[in-house]
């Protein structure tokens, strides 16, 4: 067999495997900050959406991997939805609701689920989330883009 063939062939099994391996696994989001010129006390490593894209009428849990320096006793998080550049959505949520407080210097993770209405459209939202400290100085501020599509017309077994 010639390289070329085997060379092609390992590619082929390998893109596959990776089409294969795409609807089980949960995406990472690209996280954008608000200010790229602002020095945030919580810095976001990663967000992770699931399921991805989010079923309307369906539970979907946003985990958003961060860190601080410092402890952060208390707050709020600030939750902002945009459909195709369109405001629809605003929350306001404990920030010890979705995470342990006190939140200790180090790695932590900010975690939030919520089950959308059926009757959400399918398409491209954004999301703009402010962390905001019990003295009301914003620690973070970062955004991301996630998918919703039609929730199933099959009822669930």
């Amino acid at each position: 067999m010639a390289v070329n063939s085997i060379v092609g062939m390992g590619f082929s099994l390998l893109f596959l495997m990776a089409f294969l391996h795409l609807p089980c696994s949960i995406q990472a989001k690209a996280v954008r900050y608000c200010d790229k010129k602002t020095e945030y006390k919580v810095k976001v490593s990663g967000i992770e959406v699931s399921p991805d894209p989010v079923v309307s009428g369906k539970p979907a849990t946003f985990s958003i991997s961060a860190s601080t320096d410092k402890t952060i006793s208390g707050g709020k998080v600030v939750i902002d939805v945009s459909y195709f550049g369109v405001h629809v959505h605003s929350q306001t949520i404990d920030l010890c609701k979705e995470t342990s407080c006190p939140v200790s210097a180090g790695d932590f993770l900010l975690s939030h689920s919520q089950s959308l209405p059926g009757f959400t459209p399918p398409g491209s939202y954004s999301l703009k989330m402010k962390i905001i400290g019990e003295e009301g100085h914003q620690l973070s501020c970062i955004s991301f883009d996630f998918s919703i599509s039609w929730g199933s017309s099959v009822a669930d077994s």
